[in-house]
């Protein structure tokens, strides 16, 4: 299962791994309490798209068809399957600083992940290869 949340939200046990899908720490968010199993800055929009989308809702369909295009990208691409292979397993919450809880990064990569599983490419290995890193020791 996939979800998306604020950082500024308080963490609840049914988050599950929370990542981090933002390219910048969210400001006033304490590191400690935000109770991130990991940031992954891979699947995080470019600075320059994130700058041009401004965050607003208008552009917010362009921003879409660009921020999928750099899901494609090969690093983007080896850490959405991990993302999807997880969340096939346990609950993912990815959390996101935006205000606007309609049209933002998180959105698009939730559908991004919940689409990868529907066709089966979650269950692949990884083309990296790689394995899971927590950060904090899960119960």
């Amino acid at each position: 299962m996939v979800r998306i949340k604020r950082a500024y939200a308080a963490p609840a046990r049914g988050d599950g791994h929370r990542v981090l899908v933002d390219r910048l720490w969210p400001r006033g968010v304490r590191k400690d309490g935000a109770r991130l199993d990991e940031w992954v800055k891979a699947v995080a929009p470019s600075d320059e798209l994130r700058e041009w989308f401004a965050h607003e809702p208008e552009r917010f369909d362009e921003f879409r068809r660009r921020y999928q295009r750099e899901l494609r990208a090969a690093d983007a691409t080896a850490a959405v399957t991990d993302l999807a292979r997880l969340s096939a397993a346990e609950t993912v919450t990815l959390v996101y600083a935006a205000r606007d809880e309609e049209h933002n990064n998180a959105v698009v990569l939730a559908d991004e992940i919940r689409r990868r599983q529907r066709r089966g490419r979650a269950v692949r290995p990884s083309a990296r290869g790689a394995t899971r890193r927590r950060t904090r020791p899960q119960p």
